[in-house]
This record gives structure tokens, C-alpha cells and sequence, in this order.
């Protein structure tokens, strides 16, 4: 399995693209980081037709996809468990938790479906995606905050906001914050004391 470690958050070039990422980004043109002052960088990445970001600090490596050993009972979206380096990682599709998913419910696997492996509280977790896309680091006035809508008709609480880069739409997630919800149950919150 190929993998890409992630750059660290003030890097200024961008990283090889020799791995598992590489593939997936010879199809989206050259990989680039955008640089604007005095801001964060992020992940991008696609669910279907739209493109996400997380904050890049949360990523600790980008692997090609393997099919993972399913858990009894589990939720849809909890696709398994895999081994990665002595350590058992819960894998969890957020194609399917974000119903991103084709007309069958399905969620098709191809040769640019990777894994985004997170560190979130400590905690190694796995995010299949259809396919990363770049890193961009955005300044807080590039970012304009998520619309409000009625908690019953769409959960909004894992969007940060989202940024209008080229005449596109970047949907900044909370990533800690959706794994670690009470619906996804892989991170236990941290008691304030």
C-alpha cells in the first residue's frame, strides 16, 4: 500500500506526488499550494461532485484504498477496521455519512478512492474520499461562515464555513468534530476540568 506522509503546516512547496496522492492528482492537473498571508492550510478533497477541506495539521498520512475487515453491526459509514502498522484503525467512509453515494446507495471504489488517516484527539482514525485534490492554505478573509439552516433539515455543525476559491465552493469541515460526535461514537470528548 502506498502512502504519503503529510507536509507540515509551514511548508512552502509542495510535496512529492510519487505516492498512492500522485495518482490520484495526475487526473487534476499538477498538485499546488496556494499561498495567501497569514492563513491555514487544508486539505482538499472530493465527496461526489463537491470539494471539502480540512485543516492539514489533523492529517498524518494519505493512503491508497484497501478493502477493510468489517465489523459486525457496525453503522454503514463504519466500513471496518485495518491494521496499519500495528495499530487498528477504524475506517470510515464519508462519501456514505454524507450521503455522497451513487444512485444505488453505493459508493464506488477506483483506482483514485484514497484514505485520509487523521490523528483526532490522539486518536488514529481512517476517512475514505473519492479523491484529494490539492493543499490550500486560505486567509480568514477568504472564508465566509456556513449558512444557517433548520438543525432538523441539514446538520451543519461539522462545517466551519466555506470559501469561494476560482469560482468554486470549498466546504471547510470540523473534522475532530465529526468524529468525535455522539452519532459517530469513535472519540470520546475530553471532560473540561
Amino acid at each position: 500500500m502506498e502512502t504519503l506522509q503529510a507536509a507540515p503546516a509551514n511548508t512552502t512547496s509542495p510535496a512529492p506526488a510519487s505516492s498512492g496522492l500522485g495518482m490520484a492528482l495526475r487526473a487534476n492537473g499538477n498538485r499546488q499550494v496556494r499561498h495567501v498571508p497569514a492563513g491555514r492550510e487544508y486539505l482538499t478533497f472530493r465527496l461526489g461532485t463537491e470539494e471539502y477541506g480540512i485543516d492539514i495539521l489533523k492529517v498524518q498520512e494519505i493512503r491508497s484504498y484497501e478493502q477493510p475487515t468489517k465489523i459486525a453491526n457496525a453503522p454503514s459509514y463504519l466500513k471496518g477496521v485495518v491494521n496499519l502498522r500495528g495499530v487498528i484503525v477504524p475506517i470510515v467512509d464519508l462519501r456514505v455519512k454524507f450521503n455522497c453515494v451513487n444512485y444505488d446507495g453505493d459508493s464506488d471504489v477506483d483506482s483514485f478512492t484514497v484514505v485520509i488517516v487523521l490523528n483526532v484527539k490522539g486518536r488514529v482514525v481512517g476517512a475514505v474520499v473519492d479523491s484529494v485534490s490539492d493543499v490550500m492554505q486560505l486567509s480568514d478573509q477568504m472564508i465566509q461562515p456556513a449558512p444557517e439552516m433548520s438543525d432538523s433539515l441539514v446538520d451543519t455543525t461539522y462545517i466551519t464555513g466555506i470559501a469561494n476559491i476560482s469560482e468554486r465552493l470549498l466546504i471547510l469541515m470540523d473534522i475532530e468534530s465529526l468524529m468525535s460526535s455522539a452519532d459517530m461514537g469513535l472519540i470520546k470528548q475530553m471532560s473540561d476540568f
